[in-house]
């Protein structure tokens, strides 16, 4: 794997973006999957900063996951 493969990987990883199953359950990213220890660390590392980026984005000060689970919490 090249290092530009690995870093496309490692940011779809992070992404917040993922699909959801028929019965409703969130999947796993599938870029998660085909990197080692250290893309796994270093995507783990991406996703908690561009959390934190997306909260200081957002009014009610949420992260797009944070926003996700309320909304399942509430029913939506």
């Amino acid at each position: 794997m090249t290092d530009d493969e690995k870093a496309a990987l490692i940011e779809q990883a992070a992404s917040a973006h993922r699909g959801v199953a028929t019965d409703g359950s969130i999947r796993w990213a599938p870029a998660w999957w085909d990197l080692d220890e250290d893309g796994r660390v270093a995507a783990a590392a991406l996703a908690k900063e561009l959390r934190k980026l997306e909260a200081a984005m957002d009014p009610d000060g949420l992260s797009t996951t944070a926003r996700l689970v309320l909304s399942r919490i509430r029913g939506g």
